[in-house]
């Protein structure tokens, strides 16, 4: 009922360098893109942060996914939601049904910081 949202998740491919090894690659012929669909997203936090350089505005957005649901997202992704990109600020924590064992559902914290 409340699990209407939905985003696009944005993963990193990855690509060697003059060095030989393997990075990651965040060029848009490299990324997948996933749309992720029954989502709750809801406000959850926004700070500033000053120093002498710059006013940094962090704003942060708590998003669950419906029971039964565990999509594919880790704290190495990147979000587009609402024209926005968005990072995964933390680890993503995986909710056990208490009956099963099995993941009910997921949560996690994506921020945005502008300034």
């Amino acid at each position: 009922m409340f699990f209407y949202d939905s985003l696009v998740r944005i993963r990193a491919g990855t690509r060697t360098d003059r060095g030989g090894n393997q990075i990651t690659d965040w060029s848009p012929g490299a990324v997948q893109l996933l749309e992720v669909g029954g989502l709750n997203i809801q406000p959850a936090s926004q700070t500033e942060q000053t120093d002498s350089t710059r006013t940094a505005v962090v704003t942060g957005w708590r998003v669950q996914s419906d029971e039964g649901d565990r999509p594919d997202i880790t704290a190495l992704d990147r979000l587009e939601w609402r024209g926005m990109t968005l990072e995964v600020e933390g680890e993503v924590a995986e909710w056990p049904d208490p009956l099963t064992g099995a993941v009910h559902h997921i949560e996690f914290t994506m921020t945005r910081v502008t300034g």
